[in-house]
């Protein structure tokens, strides 16, 4: 299966996908810029990355492959996981893997994995139909040899007929403009309404896996009474620990994660009847994930993101 397709639909609307078991590719905007040797503008894009080291499943490649396929999740990682395998023992005969039109990767003299992007790919959805612009520059000589020989041609006679073209070009304009505007629409919309369906179908897998969530303590605490926090209620993205049945419990473990240092809490109980016990919560999903990403390399690999 090709799943570099499924890949690339998702960097139009994350900043971050993962590739369980294999690594993840991650974008940040750039702003237009100005190449000074080749004299070309170049239009604000989306840069693409990759990290070896988050190779956690958060689930969302998954369910979209799942739902793009129509088949169930847990086909779509075995799929996932068949293709990771044609990768690595690929890159381990010394190929180069292509990811269209996402880019390349192979491995260096020190068996790292380099990822080369595929610069034609814009996936800013804002720059849609913005392409590069060459602007040769003119010199001081040249701007004074146009000015000398340019004839002076006398406007009056065809002053009407010049209107009359402008007329007709800035109707041309504002029709190419609003037409412009309605695709640019129609086309966020569309994107819009996949990113919710996306959105939803990885939350239902996450709220499923809460059942399998464990924390372990090694002895028995005084029970502690602890109520959720305002910070949580108004910051929705939630890094979370672990889940427990008892709210007694759930303190218990509130209270070891602030001994390490984590601004924690537990949330009310769910549909499943436990208790998510979080890191923290944050209200942006950028400083969420960068969180995460500090917790699985220093505390724990199995904590994941809970947007509520």
């Amino acid at each position: 299966m090709m799943i570099e397709k499924y890949i690339s639909a998702l960097l139009y609307r994350y900043q971050c996908v993962i590739v369980p078991g294999f690594g993840a590719f991650l974008t940040e905007v750039q702003s237009a810029s100005f190449h000074e040797g080749s004299q070309t503008f170049f239009p604000p894009k989306k840069s693409i990355s990759f990290n070896a080291q988050l190779i956690h499943n958060d689930g969302l490649l998954a369910n979209h492959i799942a739902l793009e396929e129509g088949i169930s999740y847990e086909k779509a990682v075995v799929q996932i996981t068949a293709v990771v395998s044609e990768w690595k023992q690929g890159l381990a005969d010394d190929q180069t893997i292509f990811l269209k039109p996402i880019g390349s990767i192979h491995l260096n003299e020190r068996a790292n994995l380099v990822f080369e992007p595929q610069l034609s790919t814009n996936y800013l959805t804002s720059s849609f139909g913005l392409s590069t612009v060459s602007a040769p520059s003119i010199g001081r000589m040249q701007a004074i040899i146009a000015e000398t020989t340019t004839p002076i041609i006398s406007l009056a006679p065809k002053r009407q007929r010049k209107y009359t073209f402008l007329k007709y070009a800035a109707v041309l304009v504002v029709a190419t403009s609003i037409g412009g505007t309605i695709y640019k629409q129609e086309q966020e919309a569309y994107i819009a309404e996949q990113t919710l369906n996306v959105e939803k179908a990885v939350q239902d897998k996450v709220d499923l896996q809460i059942q399998q969530a464990t924390f372990f303590i090694e002895k028995p605490l005084t029970p502690v009474v602890l109520t959720v926090k305002e910070a949580v209620i108004l910051k929705p993205y939630h890094i979370v620990a672990s889940a427990f049945k008892s709210e007694e419990n759930a303190a218990k473990a509130v209270k070891e994660l602030e001994k390490k240092g984590y601004e924690s809490s537990f949330l009310e109980k769910n549909k499943y009847g436990f208790y998510p016990v979080l890191y923290g919560s944050y209200a942006n999903l950028a400083e969420a994930q960068a969180a995460m990403r500090a917790i699985h390399k220093k505390h724990n690999k199995e904590a994941w993101l809970l947007v509520k």
